[in-house]
């Protein structure tokens, strides 16, 4: 994967930041609404998005 910050996809419209990810290696792209309640098990190779109203709020590794 390319060395980036998780910031470079905040702003961004979501199949614009889906897209770019997946370019730039990563296996899998996970997108949840805000407050979502997930599992905390780190996944190598995966990203997550925080959405709102089609907009990438947050973005986190694993």
């Amino acid at each position: 994967m390319a060395v980036e910050q998780e910031s470079d996809y905040v702003g961004l419209p979501v199949e614009e930041a889906r897209a770019l990810a997946v370019e730039r290696g990563w296996e899998l792209v996970r997108l949840l609404e805000p407050d979502a309640l997930i599992t905390m098990e780190y996944r190598e190779g995966r990203l997550n998005f925080t959405v709102r109203e089609g907009v990438v709020e947050r973005c986190w590794t694993g």
